[in-house]
């Protein structure tokens, strides 16, 4: 079966996330006059993620957008940092996560991918963070799938298959992409054909997750680029 459309992972796959959070919240911290290693307290932000979508996912609370769930886990850490900042402030930090830059090259090769197959994002993240980086970055989708679009969040199989159904197209006609094995094999099991290359700076220098293919995914390349040339050469 030929593959006609692609998902993509954004938060570590299109986007550098921890760049863009860490750039905004040295820019809130030191206007304040605060000490914060800003790269560190990204990490620690980033850290609360899968914990607020859990409960989500595991029916403890109704769905509620991405902005919401990492604000509530901005608030935890500044908390369990004894940081205190006024709520201008906490809005600006949060809204870091709908500007972020893209890895270099990202738009590009997306742009040429486009040229022969259907693309749309597969995040957890909301339609309007998804605009947010698509407009910064000159990114242009098909559709924005994903967790607004099943009101779930990755890895549950609705999330996938919902937005494989948007397309018009049956599963094995879809590859989702990403930098992160659990989301391929999440894909996988919904029936999706899977593409992965990595991104070992995601984390910063001591990354050791992610650092390479950790199963038989059906295109396993060296970044973006080569993704594309091997999905269109």
């Amino acid at each position: 079966m030929v593959v006609k459309a692609c998902l993509f992972d954004i938060f570590g796959t299109i986007c550098d996330w921890r760049s863009g959070v860490s750039a905004v919240a040295q820019q809130v911290f030191a206007a304040r006059g605060l000490q914060v290693d800003a790269k560190a307290f990204a990490l620690a932000w980033r850290a609360q993620y899968q914990p607020g979508m859990e409960r989500v996912r595991a029916g403890r609370r109704p769905y509620v957008a991405l902005e919401e769930l990492h604000l509530e886990n901005l608030r935890r850490v500044l908390a369990e940092q004894n940081l205190d900042l006024p709520d201008e402030d906490q809005v600006r930090l949060n809204n870091a996560w709908s500007n972020l830059p893209c890895w270099q090259g990202a738009p590009a090769a997306l742009a040429e991918l486009r040229k022969t197959h259907l693309i749309a994002p597969c995040s957890n993240g909301s339609i309007a963070m998804i605009l947010g980086i698509a407009r910064r970055n000159g990114m242009h989708w098909d559709f924005i799938g994903g967790a607004p679009l099943a009101r779930a969040y990755k890895p549950l199989p609705t999330v996938y298959t919902q937005s494989v159904a948007a397309f018009g197209l049956a599963p094995e006609e879809v590859m989702m992409i990403a930098a992160h094995n659990d989301d391929l094999c999440a894909a996988r099991a919904a029936g999706l054909r899977t593409g992965f290359f990595p991104r070992p700076t995601e984390y910063g220098s001591g990354q050791d997750t992610d650092l390479a293919a950790e199963d038989a995914w059906d295109i396993v390349a060296t970044d973006l680029s080569d993704l594309v040339d091997q999905l269109t050469g």
